[in-house]
């Protein structure tokens, strides 16, 4: 007897219908998917990462940084002439020790040294009537009025006033360098401001015993320039160079104002990055410090910190080595 055929069962019409319909609604996304270059990025608004050569930290600084300064000599304050906040001019007085008795060196050195001009005056006197002496009796001892003896005892008086002179003359010079370092002594007894500046700290108070060791009584704020102190990753040393245009902005709100700069100079010596956050990082990173002039003159406060965007215009083309 023969089997029937058999045949395969019959898809139902609505799921042919629904398969269908899936394909034509993903067939664009495919297409799309397949035409788009791997390396589109996916969101049009974002910032290529090429507008910046390199970014680094940084902070606010001036040349030469903030100076402190002692009493060179040791004494009691009797004078502090300026406040934390003042601005003080070159030269301008910024505390004084008691002064008495530098003082009363001074005048101890000035009495010795007009005591030594008088010394050296009373032998020129001395001199002048000794060569007169001289002369007469030469004079009388060649006419026969007198003896050869008495000539060369003259002789003998005026080179010896001649030595008293000469010493004279020596103590006159000690006497004056006596002045000079009394004077010298005096002036130490008064601090005076080195530049124009501004106070930003004071720890002294009239009264205060102080001395060389005790520390900065005043520490002042130069009034010049500001400078950013970036610290560059040694990753990113080739590609900055001096002269290249940087922006900076303020390292808490990115949102911020910012600063137009450009490199002044390229460190030689890598160390350790300090104003890291992170403290793996810190450990880890080695940096160089990138010193940078604004553009314009900037008032930012010492210390502040910054983020440092150098413009990927000004970088090298080349392959520059690293350091």
């Amino acid at each position: 007897m023969k089997l029937p055929a058999l045949r395969p069962p019959r898809r139902p019409r609505a799921a042919m219908l629904v398969r269908l319909g899936c394909l034509v609604v993903a067939t664009p996304w495919l297409l799309a998917a397949c035409s788009r270059h791997p390396d589109e990025p996916t969101n049009s608004t974002s910032t290529p990462v090429s507008a910046y050569a390199a970014v680094a930290r940084g902070r606010i600084d001036i040349e030469g940084g903030l100076l402190a300064l002692s009493m060179p000599r040791e004494g009691t304050l009797a004078r502090v002439a300026v406040h934390e906040g003042d601005q003080v001019k070159k030269g301008q007085l910024l505390a004084q020790l008691d002064t008495e008795p530098a003082r009363l060196a001074v005048d101890a050195a000035q009495a010795q040294r007009e005591q030594a001009q008088a010394q050296l005056k009373l032998l020129d006197v001395k001199q002048g009537a000794a060569k007169q002496r001289a002369r007469r009796l030469v004079a009388a001892a060649a006419a026969g009025a007198g003896d050869g003896q008495s000539a060369d005892d003259a002789r003998e008086a005026i080179a010896q006033i001649d030595a008293e002179q000469a010493a004279a003359r020596a103590a006159l010079s000690m006497a004056g360098q006596k002045l000079t370092e009394a004077r010298y002594e005096l002036k130490q007894r008064s601090l005076f401001a080195p530049f124009d500046a501004d106070v930003v700290h004071v720890a002294a108070q009239p009264g205060a015993s102080v001395s060389p060791s005790y520390g900065a009584l005043f520490t002042l704020l130069p009034q010049r320039p500001r400078i950013v102190r970036a610290e560059l990753n040694e990753s990113f040393v080739g590609r900055i160079r001096p002269g290249m245009h940087a922006d900076v902005v303020a390292d808490s709100d990115s949102n911020s104002a910012h600063w137009g700069a450009h490199v002044l100079r390229i460190g030689r010596v890598y160390g350790p990055a300090t104003l890291e956050n992170d403290p793996q990082i810190r450990a880890n990173s080695r940096t160089v410090e990138c010193v940078l002039a604004f553009d314009q003159p900037q008032n930012l406060r010492i210390g502040q910190r910054v983020m440092v965007r150098f413009s990927a215009a000004d970088a090298p083309t080349g392959g520059a080595p690293k350091g």
